[in-house]
């Protein structure tokens, strides 16, 4: 049978990095293309422990449906949890389990925008979202990041010349894949500039638990007043990823829509799942977890810059993150970025083609995406040797 395919989804293409990582299936590839958290850096024990007593104690409230905003347990937690840390939550402000961040972006795209309407974002910025907001028929408007995070100039001109803006979509800390920290004063000026041309900005912030450098950073929510942003955070980082347990918190009014929206889509989140992240809060020291993890994550960043600058010094040009789990890499200009990816691939080392993380995926970026969370220190250690001798074949 021919099939026949809707228009907003018969453009998407399929994820580079989701299609990269087929590779990875071969154990001897080394996947510098992923994403996913390092395996000791997941407390095993304590939710093997957990989900025991759940299914011990509360099997029926763990596998019932449950309601849509999620299990108010966790939603209070994560409230107070998110008031003390980041001085996030207002009066107007509500909070909804979501599964998976990804879920955010999928919600605040429905509820807000008709086929046609424009999506502001950081130029380069994560696949996942941008198809998420093409599948809705959306344009994307991209504003290109520079070290310190958006430039903000071209930001003005973008909400000048975009009437039908509907929201800026920005990751401050540690983005993705730029590696890029939002300055605070690019922070405040976003958001006032989104105060001044109407518009929501959509704060993602999966990455900001995992900072080994420099100084935290005030959160964009925390200084919202008016109820324009709407802010994303996720356990996938620091508890587990198949979890899908995320959050949002955002104006209530908003929020009643994207539970409408969200009942469309799954119910609910799964209560087991809601479950053990609360119990995980409850029962153990989530700060000092953090820290385990940001200890595992400084030295795989080290490990990985140090083998970049002797591997790749006179090849690459990169900065340096203070966090997160990407480094951004520019090939010389003389090099033809998809073909290195390849060479790469041949050289059984996966890393993510920049054009990846671009508006448009067909226009021409010298950068690739390296991750040093997912692989070994000896993956690290083999994989950015391997670049290396792909880069020496451009420099005969």
């Amino acid at each position: 049978m021919n099939f026949t395919f809707s228009n907003k989804i018969s453009s998407l293409q399929p994820s580079a990095i989701r299609e990269i990582l087929k590779a990875t299936a071969d154990p001897a590839i080394i996947p510098l293309a992923a994403g996913n958290p390092a395996p000791d850096a997941f407390p095993v024990d304590e939710v093997r422990a957990i989900a025991a007593e759940i299914l011990e104690k509360k099997p029926i409230e763990a596998l019932q449906y449950g309601v849509s905003e999620g299990y108010q347990p966790l939603r209070d937690t994560i409230l107070d949890w998110t008031k003390k840390r980041e001085g996030i939550g207002r009066n107007f402000d509500n909070i909804i389990i979501m599964s998976g961040a990804t879920q955010v972006m999928d919600l605040v795209t429905k509820v807000l925008c008709n086929e046609g309407d424009t999506v502001i974002c950081e130029e380069p910025s994560f696949i996942g979202s941008l198809n998420c907001f093409r599948s809705y028929g959306c344009k994307l408007k991209g504003v290109p990041v520079e070290a310190d995070g958006i430039d903000t100039c071209a930001l003005e001109e973008a909400l000048k010349t975009t009437p039908n803006a509907k929201f800026i979509y920005t990751i401050p800390n540690f983005q993705n894949p730029s590696g890029a920290t939002m300055s605070l004063e690019k922070r405040k000026k976003m958001y006032a500039l989104a105060k001044q041309y109407g518009v929501i900005i959509l704060e993602d912030n999966p990455y900001g638990d995992l900072r080994v450098a420099g100084e935290k950073i005030p959160t964009i929510k925390s200084m919202d007043d008016e109820g324009i942003v709407v802010y994303a955070g996720s356990f996938s980082k620091i508890l587990s990823p198949g979890m899908r347990v995320a959050y949002c918190i955002a104006h209530k009014d908003l929020l009643a829509k994207m539970t409408v929206g969200k009942q469309a889509a799954d119910v609910h989140t799964p209560c087991l799942n809601q479950m053990i992240v609360y119990e995980w809060f409850k029962q153990y020291d989530v700060e000092a977890h953090i820290k385990k993890i940001q200890g595992i994550y400084r030295k795989k960043l080290d490990l990985m810059c140090d083998c970049i600058d002797k591997e790749l010094g006179d090849f690459v040009e990169y900065v340096r993150p203070e966090g997160g789990l990407f480094i951004w890499c520019k090939l010389p200009d003389n090099v033809d970025m998809l073909e290195f990816v390849k060479k790469a691939v041949d050289k059984k080392v996966a890393v993510v083609p920049g054009n990846a993380f671009l508006m448009n995926d067909t226009d021409k970026t010298q950068y690739i995406r390296l991750n040093f969370s997912t692989p070994t220190d000896e993956g690290i250690v083999n994989g950015i040797k391997a670049l290396g001798e792909v880069a020496a074949e451009y420099r005969k």
